[in-house]
């Protein structure tokens, strides 16, 4: 671990320069947070966030004016001032004292010392502060954060009851470091989140999804996951997918737990890509199981239509979630939907019809889709695992064979409908949307090539059967 804060700073031209200003102006000033908890554990960190014993925009002013920091704002409503330069964002805040009432976790603020700045943090990880002006590089750790950090531990600064009851948010952090920094959360910790856990319904939707985000962006946000289930936070804030949890045997038949299976999906989706909201599609990929589970007497469990529920139930899960109801939905939606075909396509007979199709109602999320595919590959046979991933990889080159013969990833009718419109002096009408579809449908089975001089042949066939004829 890294301790050397004063050849850090002397290293850093902007932290320099901006401790120079601090000696200058003789205002008592600290490196707090987590900067430097990132500093100690050597990883990078964009938010430089500094506290200050006295006026936060005074000082930001004079260091923006005198240091050619010209990006500053001052915040008076949340007492902060900030530097954004060369992609860093340095924040300036007054020390300051909270106190909570019950039924809001937002503090009432006054200005306050620097043991009170320290007590108000969450973690004793986050609660390390580091000494600029005359004295800088001066480490200060009040709860032994330092230990906790060298041992791994997540541990509250005050009492984790008051903690918690005073800012249940914390809760969701406590379960985020644990999971982006593979840290244990300490037990009595822990046993209080557990004990709060109800307290989280205060907090709003926003600011608990955007905690959720950041578990989910870690490394292996299963054990994010796990402790949010363990916990009891989870029934709170996400029961769709605590109700996945469970395994029912009826007869010697029983059907694996979803819950875990899904975190396993999303953990090897991780280990796949960092794409926030491909690994939104692995938690929801089966998130209709428990809806349209059924019990057959000669099968066993059933799942039929889940993969079709499912996507009508991501939007419904988005909105109350307050995630993006955009595209970003649309694409988790899309996948959600698809993420049976391709398993269908590797059990039968692949024909060149089944994968044109695939790759049109994909698009350009053809690869994602198929990475979702593999990720959902979690039998513990090493056998039966090989054979999944190689018949993926037989579709993958089927479907690169298919696209550079006939361009379907990004389709656009070769004739529009103005053009019908135009050619046989029709009115906008069901027939000229039923042509085109007939055109579609014969491209993608590989009856005509996708360009215009097969379609417009095949239209005038088409067009002709209905007693249309092209005017002169």
């Amino acid at each position: 671990m890294v301790l050397d804060f004063k050849s850090h700073i002397d290293s850093d031209k902007n932290l320099k320069k901006i401790n120079n200003h601090i000696c200058k102006l003789e205002i008592d000033s600290f490196l707090v947070g987590g900067y430097v908890r990132d500093f100690l554990l050597s990883k990078e960190s964009k938010d430089v966030d500094i506290m200050t014993l006295g006026d936060p925009y005074t000082l930001t002013s004079r260091i923006s004016k005198e240091s050619g920091f010209s990006d500053y704002k001052i915040f008076k409503n949340f007492g902060t001032a900030s530097i954004n330069y060369q992609s860093i964002n340095y924040e300036f805040v007054g020390a300051r004292k909270e106190s909570y009432t019950k039924i809001s976790r937002n503090p009432e603020v006054s200005p306050g010392l620097f043991d009170d700045d320290m007590k108000r943090r969450d973690f004793t990880i986050n609660a390390i502060a580091v000494s600029l002006g005359k004295n800088y590089g001066n480490l200060i750790d009040t709860f032994n954060g330092i230990d906790d950090l060298k041992n791994k531990i997540i541990k509250t600064c005050d009492d984790p009851h008051k903690t918690f009851e005073d800012d249940p948010l914390r809760m969701m952090r406590a379960i985020r470091f644990a999971s982006q920094l593979n840290f244990d959360i300490e037990e009595s910790t822990f046993k209080s989140l557990s004990e709060n856990a109800e307290r989280i319904k205060i907090v709003s939707q926003e600011r608990i999804t955007d905690e959720l985000n950041k578990i989910i962006l870690s490394d292996k946000p299963s054990y994010g996951f796990k402790l949010l289930y363990v916990s009891g936070i989870l029934n709170y804030i996400f029961p769709e997918l605590s109700n996945l949890q469970g395994v029912e045997k009826i007869n010697n038949h029983s059907h694996k737990d979803n819950f875990y299976h899904t975190l396993e999906v999303l953990d090897n989706t991780s280990n796949f890509s960092d794409n926030l909201w491909l690994r939104w599609s692995a938690i929801l990929h089966d998130i209709a199981k428990p809806q349209t589970k059924r019990y057959k007497e000669k099968i066993g469990w059933t799942f039929h239509g889940h993969e079709d529920l499912g996507a009508r139930l991501v939007p419904k899960i988005f909105k109350k979630l307050r995630l993006p109801m955009n595209n970003k939905m649309k694409y988790v939606q899309k996948l959600v939907r698809l993420h049976l075909r391709p398993i269908a396509l590797v059990k039968d007979h692949i024909t060149d019809s089944a994968i044109r199709r695939l790759v049109f109602d994909a698009g350009d999320d053809i690869d994602d889709l198929l990475t979702l595919c593999r990720a959902d590959v979690t039998t513990k046979n090493p056998d039966k695992s090989k054979k999944y991933l190689n018949n993926f990889n037989i579709v993958e080159k089927k479907i690169k064979i298919v696209e550079e013969n006939d361009k379907i990833k990004n389709f656009q009718p070769p004739v529009s409908g103005q053009e019908i419109i135009n050619i046989f002096a029709i009115k906008p009408s069901r027939v000229i949307g039923e042509l085109k579809n007939e055109i579609k449908n014969q491209i993608l089975d590989g009856k005509i090539k996708n360009n215009k001089k097969e379609a417009l042949k095949l239209l005038n066939k088409l067009a002709k059967s209905r007693g249309l004829e092209p005017v002169k």
